[in-house]
């Protein structure tokens, strides 16, 4: 089997990164967590988005939107104190009528030996590159050449 990227775009191959933790692995801490929440947004793994949120405050049910493709991942900050931790990150995703990017703060916590996406403070917003801009979706052509 070919190794392939991980969606967080850690640098790594998935099955290094983000798939032991889909898997059940617990993640080592509070950024581990976001980018194999991240990943499986990109796979469309509702499942383990489900189990990685806080029973407290998980939904009852997620849905995916089929439409949109998560395709960029850039940490700002990932803090922890204890059991307790903060990741800051903007996440890239393309729709029909184009990219948005959604900024957060996420909060978590550590509860039996596993991290938990608790909650978060988020803003859409619309993204508009350039034409010799880098192409968001990460195939690194300059958007005139891809999605533009």
């Amino acid at each position: 089997m070919t190794a392939r990227a991980c969606p967080c775009q850690s640098g790594k191959d998935y099955n290094q990164c983000c798939q032991p933790l889909h898997d059940g692995q617990p993640a080592s801490g509070p950024e581990a967590l976001m980018r194999s929440r991240f990943s499986a947004f990109a796979l469309g793994n509702a499942d383990y988005i489900q189990r990685s949120w806080h029973p407290g405050t998980r939904p009852a049910t997620l849905s995916l939107d089929d439409d949109e493709r998560w395709v960029g991942l850039t940490i700002a900050s990932a803090d922890q104190d204890g059991e307790h931790g903060t990741v800051h990150f903007r996440a890239v995703s393309q729709a029909p009528n184009g990219f948005n990017v959604l900024e957060e703060t996420s909060n978590f916590v550590h509860e039996n030996g596993h991290w938990f996406y608790v909650d978060g403070s988020p803003s859409v917003s619309t993204l508009k590159p350039g034409r010799n801009d880098p192409c968001p979706c990460g195939s690194g052509k300059k958007f005139k050449k891809c999605c533009g």
